[in-house]
């Protein structure tokens, strides 16, 4: 088993942003003095968030993503870890119903496939079975839930299954691992469970295609600690568990948060050896309404005037790795 010390912690920039801005260099020295001062902390990479476009120039997009890890690698970050976070949206579904979409949607996930490796990043992870944040009506606009949410989920699994295997094909060959993560169903409608995703990589037979599980949508919506300890270790034994997020139920401070760490890592720990990642929610704009975030922001060095109302971003982030490590610690 990897000790403490050895398991590579990496830290999510949404505590500070959902745009990389690639193509802005000021902007990266920002990004730069960030990722010094976790590193500082004993971080070993990140999971950075490739912000969704048009898809009007796929080429010249990855080529600002590239000019972003020059500039990491000239400023002394060549060795981190990187992973990335991609959602499907609306436009680019893999799980429509009509062919053209879903073509469209395996070229925009291709795309994000790109940007990875541009990044030299080891792992895409996120919600890329049907659109993040969509929630689906009726023609005449009344929700579907329940019964109705399932018999409308099947056939757009159905559907996406192949987009997804032929993504995981092109993974391998840029050598990507691509982490699928279960959405609680207060931010998506599906899927939301470990095993809504575990049943379909069951007809998407490529190994570079897991599961990125995470602490606060177990929390918030899996069946209990026997149920997901089962699902993780079947996930372990068929290879396909390829990330993990320790995020909070209230997507904010990993101290003190209400995370049942034993029952969570107990199944992980023994034979997991990807990346762990401390993912924390910012009060930033882009995420106040998806998240119906109502405590106050961490402010951000450098980038907010410090106030006595909250913690600022380093110090949260400083008692996260600090608390990850001793829940770590538990199982030596």
């Amino acid at each position: 088993m990897q000790t403490t010390h050895t398991r590579p912690i990496l830290f999510s920039f949404f505590m500070f942003t959902a745009d990389l801005r690639p193509d802005d260099a000021g902007y990266s020295d920002t990004l730069i003095r960030h990722m010094k001062a976790l590193v500082d902390m004993g971080y070993a990479g990140f999971d950075l968030p490739i912000a969704p476009t048009a898809l009007s120039d796929p080429a010249a997009e990855v080529q600002s993503y590239q000019r972003l890890r020059e500039r990491l690698d000239k400023a002394g970050l060549g060795s981190i870890r990187l992973t990335t976070n991609v959602a499907v949206t609306r436009t680019f579904d893999p799980s429509s119903n009509f062919a053209e979409q879903r073509a469209l949607g395996l070229k925009y996930l291709k795309s994000r496939i790109d940007i990875t490796k541009a990044l030299r990043a080891e792992a895409l992870a996120g919600p890329i079975i049907l659109p993040y944040g969509v929630f689906p009506t009726t023609d005449f606009g009344q929700p579907i839930w329940s019964d109705a949410l399932k018999d409308y989920t099947a056939p757009r699994y159905a559907n996406a299954q192949a987009i997804i295997q032929e993504l995981g094909e092109y993974a391998a060959a840029h050598d990507v691992k691509i982490a699928i993560e279960p959405v609680d169903h207060w931010e998506t409608p599906a899927p939301n469970l470990v095993r809504d995703v575990a049943v379909f990589l069951h007809k998407v037979p490529s190994k570079s295609v897991g599961v990125c599980v995470d602490s606060a949508h177990v929390v918030l919506g899996e069946d209990g600690p026997a149920v997901i300890a089962a699902e993780l270790t079947a996930l372990l034994r068929a290879g396909r568990l390829h990330y993990v997020h320790l995020s909070p139920p209230d997507r904010g401070a990993l101290q003190d948060s209400w995370i049942p760490w034993t029952q969570f890592l107990a199944p992980i720990l023994p034979s997991y050896t990807g990346p762990y990642l401390v993912e924390v929610f910012n009060a930033v704009p882009v995420f106040l309404n998806g998240l119906r975030i109502t405590r106050r922001k961490f402010w951000i060095p450098s980038e907010d005037t410090p106030n006595k109302f909250q913690k600022d971003a380093y110090q949260v982030a400083r008692e996260a790795i600090e608390t990850v490590r001793r829940e770590f610690a538990k199982f030596e």
